[in-house]
């Protein structure tokens, strides 16, 4: 139990949260924050499912806006997150998805509607990612930190792996495309009713509500959550030092998060979204379900694979999972050149299981390396970078065959690999530390 002071010190309340055991409160914030994973990969994928159907002409167009929307979602919510609190940006996250996905069912056929619904979803689900990077990074134990950021947004993947499915499944069913597309909007809807009602309860952070003054919130929600830990007890690992090398300033930091975020994100959407919509794509445009569905398989995979080592270090695994994604993207563009479609779609999915190695590694650093008050912001305007990058690269489509698509996939991985080694060098350990004693080490 906290002392009986009037005021809880962040040192008292980081040490209950680190030393305390995997409880059923952390199981509901993993599970809420999960499943809306899970619905941001269904909506993300509902453009590029639905959008060359119901809008061939404006289908380029579209998927832009939705990237740029994407990135000032993830901007002006991530902000939100700071200034509002963690819980209240992801219920008005939901509450976007709720005001968007619902008049889409019913405006799907109008190509102009699609255009700025897609957009309003693409908005919120940027916005996910700084609130929900900050909630898990500021309520999980140091030492599971990194597998729950890891696992959770894994379910994106998921998410977009089963919708694909879902539209493979009823193109084989239904004739009708535009039957078909109302399916698609008919499962996401299915999911974000179940999102709302788990979002409702989520716990606010406690770190937030320190950094605000509202000290007897965050005493609540740690009694709480920590009812398995020892007070002044420190979670195992977490006062680890290691004898490294002084890592770079702030600056340093920032680029290279900024490098190996962008190549990862931007490279993930343009081989399991948007590759087959290039011009003289081997297997033609009607293959995209079938590529979203295994790129996202893939990438499902991924994470399972990295889970039992994620929080053992950081650096390592960051530079395997660039060195081997920038291989297999090399051998994607060669199935796709030798039109070989067993080469092409292996190596696809062995390439985002990396890609997911990748972005949870990278995720976890996003969310260990800014302090609480601009946490969530700062992740933000990582995550935002993304989306502009992604834009840019969505409307050289039109000047760069599928060729020169993959081939421009293959060497924004090899500058992420680049930014990797710098970070091997330079970069900071986070694994199995409290955030604070990360903020402490980056400011010695």
């Amino acid at each position: 139990m906290f002392h009986n002071g009037p005021t809880v010190t962040l040192a008292d309340l980081s040490r209950r949260l680190d030393s305390a055991g995997w409880g059923a409160r952390h199981w509901y914030l993993f599970g809420a924050v999960s499943l809306n994973y899970f619905l941001d990969g269904v909506v993300f994928a509902i453009a590029p499912l639905i959008a060359v159907i119901v809008a061939p002409d404006l289908a380029v167009v579209i998927f832009a806006t939705n990237l740029v929307a994407e990135a000032a979602g993830s901007i002006v919510l991530g902000y939100l997150g700071d200034r509002w609190g963690r819980k209240t940006a992801l219920i008005l996250i939901n509450a976007l998805q709720v005001a968007s996905t619902v008049p889409l069912f019913f405006l799907y056929t109008n190509g102009l509607a699609v255009w700025v619904l897609t957009s309003v979803l693409s908005f919120s689900v940027g916005g996910d990612y700084g609130a929900s990077y900050a909630a898990l990074a500021e309520l999980t134990p140091a030492r599971h930190r990194g597998k729950a950021i890891l696992l959770s947004t894994n379910f994106w993947n998921v998410g977009s792996a089963a919708i694909a499915g879902a539209a493979l499944a009823y193109a084989a069913i239904y004739s009708d495309p535009l039957l078909q597309a109302q399916y698609v909007l008919l499962t996401a809807l299915a999911t974000l009713a179940l999102v709302v009602v788990l979002r409702v309860s989520v716990p606010e952070s406690p770190r937030w509500l320190i950094f605000k003054g509202r000290e007897e919130e965050a005493r609540r929600i740690v009694s709480e959550i920590a009812k398995t830990a020892k007070y002044g007890d420190s979670a195992e690992g977490v006062s680890r030092r290691t004898a490294a090398r002084r890592p770079g300033g702030p600056v340093f930091r920032f680029l290279v998060l900024a490098a190996v975020t962008v190549s990862q994100y931007v490279t993930y959407a343009m081989m399991a979204y948007y590759a087959p919509y290039a011009s003289g794509f081997r297997f033609g445009a009607e293959s995209a379900p079938l590529v979203i569905m295994v790129a996202n398989s893939g990438a499902s995979v991924g994470a399972p694979l990295l889970w039992l080592l994620i929080d053992r270090g950081r650096k390592t695994p960051l530079f395997v999972a660039f060195l081997l994604g920038t291989i297999f993207s090399g051998l994607v563009l060669a199935g796709h050149e030798l039109a070989v479609s067993g080469l092409f779609y292996a190596a696809l999915f062995v390439c985002l299981v990396f890609s997911e190695w990748a972005w949870g590694l990278i995720s976890s650093l996003q969310s260990e390396l800014f302090p609480t008050g601009v946490r969530s912001t700062a992740v933000g305007v990582l995550t935002g970078l993304t989306g502009f990058a992604g834009a840019v690269v969505v409307l050289l489509q039109g000047m760069l065959d599928a060729s020169g698509f993959l081939l421009a996939s293959t060497l924004l991985w090899a500058v992420g690999l680049a930014a990797t080694v710098a970070w091997l060098v330079r970069g900071p350990e986070t694994a199995s530390k409290s955030v604070e004693e990360i903020e402490e080490e980056l400011k010695a």
